[in-house]
């Protein structure tokens, strides 16, 4: 499947679960920030994507937010080196953005570092 094909999709599967419009879902748009998300949107949109792409998204596998509930990972708010190695572990779709979440690492903008592309790049992973 082509990378522009799995845009397309994301992007309808995004428009459709934030109801924002399709020239909003960018590539480097946050869910959060740029398109509104909220964390219960979070279930909804691996729904739809297990949906659209035919594929199974285990709990916590594209949106790993276990990881900041444990003490070994989280630090007076924010994420220690073996949270960052735990992330970057789980989530070789996000990269570059945990390379830009590493120099502040605040718990609180985690949820900033899921964009459009990060989506794109876990869907490539699951059905390349």
């Amino acid at each position: 499947m082509a990378n522009e094909e799995i845009f397309s999709k994301v992007q309808a599967v995004l428009v459709d679960a934030l109801a924002v419009d399709d020239d909003e879902v960018t590539p480097e748009a946050t869910l959060t920030e740029d398109l509104g998300a909220e964390s219960i949107d979070f279930l909804d949109i691996v729904f739809r994507l297990e949906k659209a792409f035919e594929i199974k998204i285990d709990q916590g596998e594209i949106f790993p937010s276990n990881v900041l509930e444990d003490e070994e990972y989280v630090k007076d708010g924010k994420v220690t080196d073996a949270g960052m190695a735990e992330l970057r572990k789980r989530m070789p779709h996000a990269q570059g953005s945990l390379d830009e979440f590493d120099a502040n690492r605040d718990v609180e903008e985690f949820s900033n570092i899921f964009t459009v592309d990060t989506i794109v790049k876990f869907i490539e992973g699951k059905v390349g």
